[in-house]
C-alpha cells in the first residue's frame, strides 16, 4: 500500500471498462499518454502486466482480470464512503426521488412531510412506479428509494423500515357471488380467479398477491386490474386503504380472514445508499 496512487487505480478501472486508451483518457479528462503513464506506474508497483495492447485491440491479462475483480468492489466501497462523508459534512441536501406503488397513503405522506421539515435543503420528488414492476425503478436509478408491497427477496436491494400493516380485502364485481358477503375465509380464494401483476414482477411476488390455482388475467397497473374486476374477470387482493381510495360503484371490497396483512416496505439499491436515503429511512421508521 506504500505510495499507492488512487489515480492509477481509477485509470486502470476506466481502461478495463473502455478497453481503449483514448476513451479511457476522455473519461478521466487526461491525455492518452497520461493513461499509458499511469498504467505503467501501476504495473511497476504490482510487478505484473495488467493490460495487453496491440495495434488492433486492448485486453486485460489474466493478472489484470484477477486484479480488477478484487479492486472494483473495494474501490466502489471507498467511493461510497467518501460520498457519504461528504453528504454528512454538508448536511442532507440535493434531491431525493421517492417511488411509490399503488397509493401514496397518509403514512407515506406523513413520512415525506417529516423528512422535508427536518431537511429543508433537500427537495423530494414523488414518482408512481408500475404495479407490475415494483423493483425496476430502484434498480435502474429512476428513483433513489421506493415504497413497495412486500414480500421483497431481491439480493441487490436493501429492505428498510416496514410500515402500513393493513388487513386485506378482495375486490370483486358487484355481480360476483362474493359481493354480498360480510367477509371471506382465505381458503375460499384458492379456487377463485385472482388477477395478478404481470412480469417483470418476480413470480414469488405475484403469487403472494394472487394465491389462487385458477388462471386469471395479469395486469400492468392497478387501474387495469380494477377494470377487469368490474368486468367480472376475477377478484383482486388489495389492502384496506387502497380499497377505500379506489372505491367505485361497480366494484365491492370484501374483507378476507386468514391472510397475512398487507405490508409496505422501503427499499433501495445496495450500491446506491446515500445519506439522503438513510435520513428518509429514519423518517419512515418514525411513523411506522
Amino acid at each position: 500500500m506504500s505510495g499507492l496512487e488512487i489515480r492509477e487505480l481509477e485509470c486502470f478501472i476506466a481502461l478495463a471498462d473502455e478497453l481503449h486508451f483514448g476513451r479511457a483518457g476522455e473519461r478521466l479528462y487526461v491525455s492518452q499518454s497520461r493513461v499509458s503513464q499511469l498504467l505503467r506506474a501501476l504495473e511497476r508497483r504490482i510487478g505484473a502486466r495488467l493490460v495487453e495492447r496491440s495495434s488492433r485491440r486492448v485486453r486485460l491479462t489474466p493478472s489484470g482480470e484477477r486484479f480488477l475483480a478484487e479492486l472494483r468492489p473495494a474501490y466502489e466501497a471507498l467511493s461510497a464512503t467518501v460520498d457519504s462523508a461528504r453528504e454528512a459534512a454538508r448536511g442532507v441536501s440535493g434531491r431525493l426521488r421517492i417511488g411509490f406503488q399503488g397509493t401514496a397513503d397518509a403514512r407515506l405522506m406523513e413520512a415525506i412531510t417529516e423528512f422535508q421539515e427536518q431537511h429543508p435543503a433537500c427537495v423530494t420528488e414523488i414518482v408512481e412506479i408500475p404495479f407490475s414492476d415494483p423493483f425496476g425503478a430502484v434498480r435502474h436509478g429512476a428513483v433513489d428509494t421506493a415504497i413497495v408491497l412486500l414480500p421483497v427477496a431481491e439480493p441487490d436491494l436493501v429492505l428498510g423500515p416496514l410500515f402500513s400493516r393493513q388487513p386485506q380485502n378482495v375486490a370483486v364485481s358487484v355481480r360476483h357471488p362474493f359481493a354480498g358477503r360480510a367477509s371471506l375465509k382465505a381458503a375460499e380464494l384458492t379456487e377463485t380467479p385472482l388477477i395478478s401483476a404481470s412480469a417483470p414482477a418476480p413470480a414469488y411476488w405475484r403469487e403472494a398477491h394472487a394465491p389462487s390455482a385458477v388462471p386469471a388475467p395479469e395486469v400492468r397497473t392497478l387501474q387495469e386490474g380494477l377494470t377487469l374486476v368490474a368486468a367480472g374477470r376475477g377478484g383482486m387482493l388489495l389492502c384496506s386503504p387502497t380499497a377505500d381510495y379506489h372505491g367505485r360503484r361497480d366494484v365491492t371490497f370484501v374483507p378476507v380472514e386468514g391472510l397475512p396483512d398487507s405490508v409496505l416496505g422501503m427499499v433501495w439499491h445496495r450500491d446506491a445508499e446515500t445519506e439522503r436515503v438513510r435520513a428518509f429511512a429514519r423518517a419512515v421508521a418514525s411513523v411506522s
